[in-house]
């Protein structure tokens, strides 16, 4: 039983059919869950694999359990970034440094059942090349965020020229040719399942059931959930743009009829009396002008991460990979 299970790892670590890419961020208590489930999935595929798990800067002992993974197991290889860099750009990262002609992209908290993965595999051979998950059931989650996630989707698809798949995740299958074009995009502020949806080809889905995180508490909280709105909104529209200059000319069209007002009631001796409304009028039309500055601060903000040019993540270390991806200490 040893040799067989030996020329199977041997051929994964050559040339894997299939990557699993996982982001990891303080998930101590569920990594080795997850990694048994996962293995048992994808044993019973009897097709080389790797599974690759991001290290985004664990605070816990995170890291710790996935070399005990890797030296178990070498089919397990870990990017280990110098610091926390987020889940997006956490998914990028491996698929930079995925190999197979299919990768899997899943949290590792256990929401996104591994049990899911034949299916979109199944659908992948029929020929889709990108098959994402979608969400029957939410289990566990608030009527709060299930509200206001149904809320970002609705206007998501209200305000992009592309039709991003409404209740989905990062939870997806994509073919080679897919991953190696979303490697060429290197913006900083990544939205990866707008950009899983700009790329094109052919997408299908698979339905699932969500279930509640396995251990430990959500990496989302709500100020993450609005930098991560701001994010896919700003990459993919510029409607909030558009709307400074509605806005003006609406604001415009008043201000002229309100001259006009002004002069008949003057012509008529009815004088305009009291500074109240103007006053109410100038913070109005302040307030106004200082929110749309700062709709354009933030294009603006995003603009100046991307001429910096910076890499997007740092390596600290990359382990049970070949020496040329080693070399891959930032990108």
């Amino acid at each position: 039983m040893i040799a067989p299970q030996q020329d199977r790892i041997s051929q994964a670590l050559a040339q894997p059919t299939y990557s699993i890419v996982a982001p990891v961020f303080n998930e101590e208590e569920t990594l080795p869950q997850f990694y048994a489930r996962m293995i048992q999935v994808m044993d019973e595929l009897n097709e080389p694999f790797e599974l690759i798990l991001i290290n985004d800067g664990s605070k816990d002992t995170s890291y710790r359990v996935m070399q005990d993974l890797h030296e178990a197991d070498p089919r397990v290889r870990i990017i280990d970034f110098s610091r926390n860099f987020g889940h997006q750009i956490a998914i990028s990262a491996g698929l930079d440094y995925a190999k197979g002609k299919a990768v899997v992209v899943i949290d590792s908290d256990l929401q996104d059942p591994p049990e899911v993965i034949p299916s979109l595999i199944a659908r992948w051979k029929e020929g889709a090349e990108v098959v994402y998950a979608q969400r029957a059931t939410r289990v566990g989650e608030t009527k709060f965020k299930l509200l206001t996630a149904s809320l970002f989707y609705r206007l998501i698809d209200r305000i992009t020229a592309i039709q991003i798949p409404r209740n989905v995740g990062d939870f997806r299958l994509m073919d080679r040719n897919v991953v190696d074009s979303l490697i060429q995009m290197r913006e900083h502020h990544r939205f990866m399942r707008g950009l899983s949806a700009w790329v094109g080809f052919r997408q299908e889905a698979v339905l699932y059931n969500r279930h509640e995180r396995y251990a430990g508490s959500s990496k989302y909280p709500l100020m993450k959930m609005v930098s991560f709105s701001m994010d896919a909104i700003t990459s993919f529209s510029h409607l909030p743009l558009q709307l400074a200059t509605t806005c003006g000319f609406i604001l415009a069209g008043i201000s002229l009829l309100g001259i006009i007002v002004a002069a008949i009631l003057r012509l008529t001796t009815h004088a305009i009396q009291g500074q109240a409304s103007t006053l109410i009028l100038v913070l109005f039309l302040g307030g106004i002008q200082l929110i749309f500055l700062g709709i354009i601060g933030e294009y603006l903000g995003r603009i100046y991460d991307e001429v910096r040019a910076r890499p997007l993540y740092i390596v600290h270390h990359a382990l049970g990979f070949s020496e040329k991806d080693q070399e891959k200490t930032s990108v």
